[in-house]
């Protein structure tokens, strides 16, 4: 479980690695609002060096209060070699594309999350348990407990890092386009194209009995 003690309440962290150097007015100082970007994405990337080389990978995960839990294959070396090390995390969500008069201008409403510190390998098997339901059920709340649970076997393919939120920055742009004061009377379309993402209709394993419905927890997390 969890043993991270940072104070829910505290704010970000300012550090050399963390501060933005760039439209800092969209930096968020807010805790919550890492909760927030982290809590609404499906997938992060984890930056690691592995032999001497840059490597990012897309991995799922899960948060517990300041921890976050990254999920990946025991035999994956580049994720491996993330534990004992300082690594880099972060997720974005695209919101828009901002269309100005300029090109120089166009932009993209987002949030963003990155963190930095040091990956643990999760050894202790009931916090492993529990680190791969948090995962699964991020991605689809209540399906960890409507499927079947792992094996030994399963277990000892799968490696789980933790990965403390102590230095972490959020940074967030939204509205309209900042043009240069000339460039508002030229003749081109300004605004912002808006963008989610969505879960379509659930498609059934053709392999499937027919005979088995629809669970609720599929159907919350389509609608």
């Amino acid at each position: 479980m969890s043993t991270d003690t940072t104070p829910l309440s505290s704010p970000l962290s300012s550090t050399p690695r963390t501060r933005l150097r760039r439209h800092h007015e969209r930096g968020m100082s807010d805790r919550d609002a890492l909760y927030e970007v982290l809590d609404a994405g499906l997938i992060c990337h984890l930056g690691v060096a592995a032999d001497g080389v840059p490597v990012v990978l897309p991995t799922a995960y899960g948060r517990d209060g300041d921890t976050l839990y990254l999920h990946g294959s025991s035999a994956n070396g580049a994720f491996g070699a993330a534990a004992g090390r300082q690594v880099c995390v972060t997720v974005t969500h695209m919101d828009g594309i901002v269309c100005a008069r300029s090109v120089f201008s166009h932009s993209m409403n987002y949030r963003s999350a990155v963190v930095f510190g040091t990956a643990t390998l999760v050894r202790d098997e009931d916090e492993r348990w529990q680190a791969l339901r948090l995962i699964t059920d991020h991605l689809i709340p209540g399906r960890w407990a409507a499927a079947r649970q792992p094996t030994r076997k399963e277990l000892a393919a799968t490696s789980v890092l933790s990965l403390p939120l102590t230095e972490a920055s959020v940074k967030v742009r939204t509205g309209m386009p900042a043009d240069e004061p000339e460039d508002y009377d030229l003749d081109v379309w300004a605004g912002v194209l808006p963008m989610a993402v969505t879960f379509g209709q659930p498609e059934p394993d053709p392999a499937m009995r027919q005979e088995i419905p629809l669970p609720v927890h599929i159907r919350d997390r389509a609608s």
